[in-house]
């Protein structure tokens, strides 16, 4: 089939008045190639891991002391940023008392790296048990640290580093006022280490201070959560192990890409993903499951665009406070699967706008040209990008990228599907990390055709009821919506 068929097909099947033109030269953002092995993605489980930092004295201890305390069923370890510390060397031994401690350079962050990416990975690893007397890592044995579900990072410049930061799956600052964190140390090192009150004042006009005004506390802007008041602030920590046990509930994908949404599991929504991947259901069922799942993919999504209050009067003459709905909203199917969501998105949201992207690849060199029927306000409007399937995320990687060339904002875009392999969601995911992504299950992966496993077969086919000679002749009498 030419391009110039195509286009000619769109052209005729729509009686409205959207700008429509075909692209060949759309920047695109590179695509990843997926890999082939269909457990890739599920070789180990990943861990959920947690910064804590915040100035000397302001309370982290205490705080990550409570978290785990709280999360006493998982298996949660605790690393120290102080455990990687450089050896001092003769010189800098001779002068420990102008050594800065809370300098960026005091760290062996290429250590600390290491150590995660074997936790990470599953692997055990032995934590340097850093002596403060002799200032030497190996004055006393190693900890062995096992593999866990929670890994918390503990330091005053945990954040300081972005390799570092792009470890963290939650990044928790520890805000506590400066007087009392002076209060703390002078206490902390007077009474525990019998030092002179004096040159524990002289350290902390000399290091410590400067160094919190210049390097920890300018990280203060990459935390995701500020506790005020440390680990005083029951209400916070309380929030954090719920959010924390929320996100180990979820699938491992989760925790890595906070924009991705896996709607809860039930035995009705596996008794339908049961039915629709039967080779053996009719054409029938697999419509009506597949229109169920669609619909609660399409509620779940609906939950994700902004709201305002509103009052309202009930029929009992009382006031009731709710919510009132995203105005500025439509749909964009990707041709030909995404038009079997359509219904649902109109049973939810009456009269919306739904627009059309085609993604059509020419020949054998993997060129792609896209083509579109899309509402001319779509930049000032939420988009609900429609697709039943996400496999290698090529295809979706383009048509967000034409949302995003029309004005779309990218946080304005959700993007909807059934399933959705590994694969897809990395790609898409780290190219576009505000598009948020609402699936009803994560495959296992693809094959070596690129097609989703265990997956459902080809989708539009057994919901139309075509095949793939049939392919033009179910896509040519669509029309695109324009519901007022």
């Amino acid at each position: 089939m030419g391009s110039n068929s195509v286009e000619d097909m769109i052209e005729a099947s729509s009686g409205v008045h959207f700008s429509g033109f075909h692209m060949d030269g759309l920047e695109s953002k590179n695509i990843e190639k997926p890999t082939t092995s269909p457990g890739a993605e599920n070789v180990h489980k990943q861990p959920f891991i947690i910064g804590v930092a915040g100035g000397a004295a302001s309370g982290k201890t205490t705080v990550c002391d409570m978290i785990i305390q709280q999360l006493h069923d998982q298996r949660v370890v605790l690393v120290n940023q102080d455990s990687f510390y450089h050896n001092l060397t003769e010189e800098e031994l001779a002068r420990v008392h102008e050594y800065n401690f809370d300098h960026p350079d005091a760290f062996d962050t290429e250590k600390l790296l290491d150590s995660i990416e074997n936790l990470r990975h599953d692997r055990a690893v032995d934590i340097p048990n850093y002596d403060f007397k002799s200032y030497k890592s190996n004055a006393f044995p190693a900890r062995r640290v096992n593999p866990s579900d929670v890994i918390i990072l503990e330091g005053i410049l945990i954040f300081h580093d972005p390799r570092v930061r792009e470890l963290m799956n939650m990044k928790i600052f520890v805000d506590t006022d400066a007087d009392v964190r002076l209060a703390r140390r002078i206490r902390r090192d007077t009474v525990d280490k019998g030092r002179d009150i004096g040159a524990v004042l002289d350290q902390y006009s000399k290091f410590v201070k400067p160094a919190f005004d210049d390097f920890i506390l300018p990280t203060k802007k990459y935390a995701d959560i500020i506790i005020p008041r440390g680990g005083d602030n029951h209400v916070a920590i309380d929030l954090i192990v719920q959010h924390i046990r929320t996100k180990l509930g979820q699938h491992d994908l989760c925790k890595i890409y906070p924009n991705l949404y896996v709607i809860q599991s039930t035995f009705q929504i596996r008794g339908m993903h049961t039915l629709i991947r039967d080779s053996q259901t009719t054409k029938h069922d697999f419509v009506f499951y597949s229109d169920r799942l669609i619909r609660l993919v399409v509620e779940h999504g609906l939950g994700h665009l902004p709201f305002t209050e509103k009052q309202v009067i009930t029929p009992t003459g009382s006031v009731y406070t709710g919510v009132d709905f995203c105005k500025r909203l439509c749909g964009v199917s990707v041709i030909r699967s995404g038009e079997s969501m359509e219904n649902a998105l109109r049973a939810c949201c009456k009269g919306i706008k739904i627009g059309k992207i085609l993604i059509h690849r020419e020949g054998d060199n993997g060129q792609q040209l896209i083509y579109e029927k899309l509402p001319q306000d779509i930049s000032e409007r939420h988009v609900l990008l429609l697709d039943p399937i996400l496999g290698t995320g090529n295809s979706a990687v383009q048509a967000i990228s034409l949302l995003i060339k029309k004005g779309v904002p990218e946080s304005n875009i959700i993007f909807l599907n059934l399933i959705s392999a590994p694969q897809g969601v990395h790609v898409v995911c780290k190219s576009f990390p505000r598009v948020k992504i609402v699936t009803s299950e994560i495959e296992i992966g693809l094959n070596e055709d690129f097609r989703v496993v265990p997956g459902m077969g080809e989708f539009g086919d057994r919901y139309f009821g075509t095949d793939d000679d049939d392919n033009l002749q179910a896509v040519a009498p669509m029309q695109l919506s324009n519901q007022s």
